[in-house]
C-alpha cells in the first residue's frame, strides 16, 4: 500500500493531499530511510513522521483498504510521540 494512502486510511493524517505533501517535503521515513508519498509500506515498518513541533514513530500493524474510525486504530501501534520544545521566551 502507497504510504499517502496508508497515512489517510489509518487516519494519522486526515487528508491524503496533506501526507503526500509531507511525504515529498522529506519529513517521513520508513525503517531509517526518506520515503516518498508513493514508497510502500508493508506490516512491522516502523515509520516516524515529523510535522509541526510533533514527532511521531508507529509500527505498521495491519494494512486495509478501507477503516471505520475504530478499526483505524488497529492498523498501527504509537511506538514515540516526541514534542519539540520552544525555549524561546
Amino acid at each position: 500500500m502507497r504510504l499517502d494512502k496508508f497515512l489517510k486510511i489509518s487516519r494519522i493524517i486526515k487528508r491524503r493531499s496533506i501526507a503526500k505533501e509531507i511525504a515529498d517535503q522529506g519529513r517521513i521515513t520508513i525503517n531509517g530511510r526518506v520515503a516518498k508519498s508513493s514508497t510502500n509500506v508493508v506490516v512491522n515498518d516502523k515509520l516516524v513522521i515529523k510535522f509541526g513541533n510533533k514527532t511521531l514513530t508507529v509500527r505498521v500493524d495491519a494494512l486495509l483498504e478501507t477503516t471505520k474510525k475504530d478499526d483505524a486504530e488497529r492498523m498501527f501501534t504509537i511506538l514515540a510521540e516526541d514534542y519539540e520544545k520552544d525555549y524561546r521566551k
